[in-house]
């Protein structure tokens, strides 16, 4: 179809979808145009649709959250390719947004696509989630970044007194749930409140999990860089605290 966009198609739909303004919806264009034509890009989703759904889409359905509305403050963990930090960013100008990431590279590639998408309110760090001292924050957010004791691990310490971490997620893992439901309680965080989502025709099985911080983190989190990931949270009784 001739002028046929997907890419702008999309993000006039995400407008009208989540009551964003035009110029919300100027910043969300600008920055899949600067993820399609950039160079390099550590995600392989770089087609307008793919961009409009599985990147823009998906990272705006957490606006559904009222939570997330109200966020001042985003760290953005294992930001990868800055979604959803830097589309949030886009949605919300008045917001704050931290993208982290560990890999040098990655935090610079999202420093770029934030200055082409004229996001003055974002900015990307190269540091690991158990070092970073930004916080504490409003609102944490985590992509297809880890299993989720690992993520709660990460998030807890950032997060201020009734803040709240959102996980994207795929299909349910009851066991990786109930690990994380335990991992909760020693971080201070509540129970999860989980959301399906639909964010585009084709997407199953997505869902957001919403944690609260409920009471103080224990001062011995985070634990040492790669902890987290080698001895997740959860596991058992016995495995809860720092040996």
């Amino acid at each position: 179809m001739p002028g046929h966009d997907p890419l702008a198609e999309g993000v006039a739909a995400l407008a009208r979808r989540h009551a964003l303004d035009q110029d919300a919806a100027a910043r969300l264009t600008r920055l899949g145009d600067a993820l399609r034509v950039a160079r390099w890009a550590p995600t392989t989703v770089r087609d307008p649709q793919g961009i409009a759904d599985r990147h823009l889409a998906d990272s705006l359905a957490a606006l559904d959250l009222p939570e997330v509305r109200a966020a001042r403050t985003i760290a953005d963990l294992g930001a990868g390719a800055g979604f959803p930090g830097l589309a949030l960013a886009a949605a919300l100008p008045e917001t704050e947004v931290t993208c982290l990431d560990s890999a040098g590279r990655k935090a610079a590639f999202m420093a770029d696509l934030a200055a082409a998408a004229g996001l003055a309110n974002a900015r990307a760090v190269a540091a690991r989630a158990e070092e970073w001292r930004g916080g504490p924050v409003d609102l944490v957010t985590a992509r297809a970044l880890a299993s989720l004791p690992v993520v709660l691990e990460y998030a807890a310490p950032l997060l201020r007194a009734g803040g709240v971490l959102v996980a994207w997620r795929g299909r349910r893992d009851p066991a990786d749930e109930a690990q994380a439901a335990l991992a909760a309680h020693d971080l201070g965080l509540g129970d999860a409140e989980v959301y399906r989502t639909a964010p585009f025709p084709a997407a199953t099985d997505h869902h957001l999990h919403r944690y609260v911080k409920r009471g103080p983190t224990p001062g011995r989190f985070p634990r040492r860089p790669g902890m987290a990931r080698k001895r997740p949270l959860g596991h058992s009784l016995s495995d809860r605290a720092e040996r």
